[in-house]
């Protein structure tokens, strides 16, 4: 199932990271990182947090369109269909660092992070993924300002979305509603 919205704006949280540590620990679940136009940066901030190893699995840096291919399995007939800037592409990344580190969630980055635009999208247009066992989540984004800004942004509004993933995997799923007993004829 791939959900698409647009992304509300997370607000730029170092403590970010330590939330979704805090949840994974408790959930006793694992995360892993597919990423493109943050470069490693959202591993980076993932690493940061002391204990991290307990929960963060790793990443994979997929810049070049081949690596996606290559090692995540992104499928080269939906790179050709749908580009390496799009929901669908950051919907396999997140699948596919999941399947390869065996994470509980795979969260991934793909999208424009300038100078200038790329596949014909313009510069901050950017999608977020995150692959959990009920499904993939996409959030697609288009943000303003310097290439590090986007990247930077980026990263919140994926720990963000992560962060969003594991506080819906922890509710309780909703108790149906009681059905009246049948009346006799």
């Amino acid at each position: 199932m791939i959900v698409s919205f647009r992304g509300r704006r997370a607000q730029h949280d170092h403590g970010l990271s330590e939330q979704v540590h805090d949840l994974l620990r408790r959930s006793g679940s694992g995360a892993a990182t597919a990423e493109s136009l943050t470069g490693g940066r959202l591993a980076a901030r993932l690493s940061a947090v002391p204990g991290a190893s307990q929960t963060y699995l790793g990443g994979v840096v997929s810049y070049a369109t081949s690596v996606k291919i290559a090692v995540l399995g992104v499928p080269a007939e939906l790179v050709a269909r749908h580009g390496v800037v799009s929901a669908a592409c950051a919907a396999a990344m997140a699948d596919g660092v999941r399947a390869i580190t065996g994470a509980t969630h795979g969260v991934a980055t793909t999208g424009v992070a300038g100078p200038t635009e790329q596949e014909g999208k313009p510069v901050g247009t950017v999608f977020v993924a995150v692959s959990s066992p009920d499904g993939v989540r996409t959030t697609a984004l288009e943000l303003r300002g310097t290439r590090e800004e986007i990247v930077e942004r980026t990263c919140d509004e994926a720990l963000q979305a992560l962060l969003d993933a594991l506080t819906t995997d922890s509710q309780p799923d909703p108790q149906p509603d009681p059905q009246p007993d049948p009346q006799p004829d």
